[in-house]
């Protein structure tokens, strides 16, 4: 079966009109994208996406951040290990720290503008795309 996962093109890589860069990377690499289209994430659906870090002291400039303009959520699929494939494209969270030739190192500001979002797991990519598509959207 094949697994499936979420990203999202973050508002700094939105402004940088990276998508279709982004997009033809994963594409490159095999993935397919499932379902996709343009938010505009007001401060409380940011905070209710990412409750999981709403006790971490970055929680406000964070959501803060993801409701500064739109973003653009993606689901993609290929194969049994999408998730840690995607992963390991996107590089570290920290684009300081990213390997060159990912999406981070290439397009990412700082930790927090860090160009795009990733599942980090099977559970919570599973949260995280019913969070912006309903069933018949995939």
């Amino acid at each position: 079966m094949s697994q499936r996962t979420l990203i999202i093109v973050k508002p700094d890589a939105v402004k940088k009109n990276a998508i279709g860069q982004i997009l033809a990377r994963f594409e490159k690499e095999g993935l397919r994208i499932v379902a996709a289209r343009m938010v505009y994430l007001s401060k409380r659906e940011a905070e209710g996406f990412y409750q999981v870090h709403r006790e971490r002291p970055f929680f406000g400039s964070l959501t803060d951040f993801m409701s500064s303009g739109p973003c653009f959520p993606v689901v993609l699929e290929g194969g049994e290990e999408t998730i840690p494939k995607v992963r390991a494209i996107l590089g570290a969270t920290d684009p300081a720290q990213a390997d060159e030739g990912t999406l981070r190192k290439q397009f990412a500001t700082n930790i927090e503008r860090n160009a795009v979002h990733g599942s980090d797991g099977p559970e919570t990519a599973a949260t995280e795309i019913s969070y912006f598509f309903r069933g018949l959207e995939l």
